[in-house]
């Protein structure tokens, strides 16, 4: 008799996941049916169907019923969006520190700034977009403090690497709210945001040219300075300070 514990479900997870890394299933292929996997594994219908639903959270899977070459479950090749969803969740739920976020953003950073400056083919054209919108004086902090947010998810996006884009997509909820709540401690926001938009021009302007090692630099000077500057450490704030995000 088929298993029905509540973590049957698991099981079947293993399952695909060996089949995925054995080379038995890849992107584009289907999945066992229901009646299939149960049979195969011992476990309850009620069970596949829950770790499909995971799965399919997950952005491994998307599912269609009926019949046809689309329906079922299939394998998709980019699940970057459930990577993402996945870091979103943890960071709501406090599950990383700050300073691991803010170390985690250096690295990611870091590796985009070096990809893009060596590609000859880079193309920055929404980063210089996001440029133009925060170089507006009438935005809100909380409006150029988004924008922030994007121009960098942009230079991620731009640098080719999938799983450094949904990472930083995954992180951004984080980074933009940890800069928002930074904003209550610059006692001088016009300055602050001045300075901003000079680093940001710089960086681009940095990677544009294909010196990664400066464009390094300086996100590395944008991002812990803006973190010391806001009073976000347990160091010594200087708000007065103009630094970056």
């Amino acid at each position: 008799m088929p298993e029905s514990t509540p973590r049957a479900w698991r099981t079947v997870l293993e399952r695909i996941e060996a089949d995925l890394l054995e080379g038995r299933l890849g992107p584009g292929d289907r999945l066992p049916s229901e009646r299939d996997l149960s049979a195969d594994l011992g476990v309850g219908r009620s069970s596949v169907r829950e770790a499909l639903r995971v799965l399919e959270v997950m952005g491994l899977i998307r599912t269609a019923s009926g019949s046809g070459p689309q329906a079922g479950a299939i394998v998709i090749a980019t699940p970057t969006g459930g990577m993402s969803a996945l870091l979103r969740l943890q960071v709501a739920a406090q599950g990383f520190p700050l300073a691991d976020v803010v170390k985690t953003r250096l690295v990611l950073e870091d590796a985009v700034a070096t990809a893009l400056a060596a590609d000859p083919d880079r193309d920055t054209g929404e980063a210089h977009r996001m440029l133009v919108a925060m170089d507006s004086d009438a935005l809100t902090p909380a409006e150029f403090l988004a924008l922030d947010a994007q121009l960098h998810l942009a230079l991620a996006e731009a640098s080719g690497n999938a799983v450094i884009a949904a990472m930083m997509a995954g992180l951004r909820t984080s980074i933009e709210s940890y800069v928002q709540a930074g904003v209550a401690g610059i006692d001088d926001w016009a300055a602050m945001a001045a300075h901003l938009r000079a680093e940001h021009h710089a960086i681009v302007e940095a990677i544009d040219a294909g010196d990664g090692e400066h464009a390094r630099t300086l996100l590395k000077t944008h991002i812990t300075g803006y973190y010391t500057a806001a009073g976000l450490t347990r160091g010594h704030p200087t708000p007065s300070t103009p630094k970056g995000p």
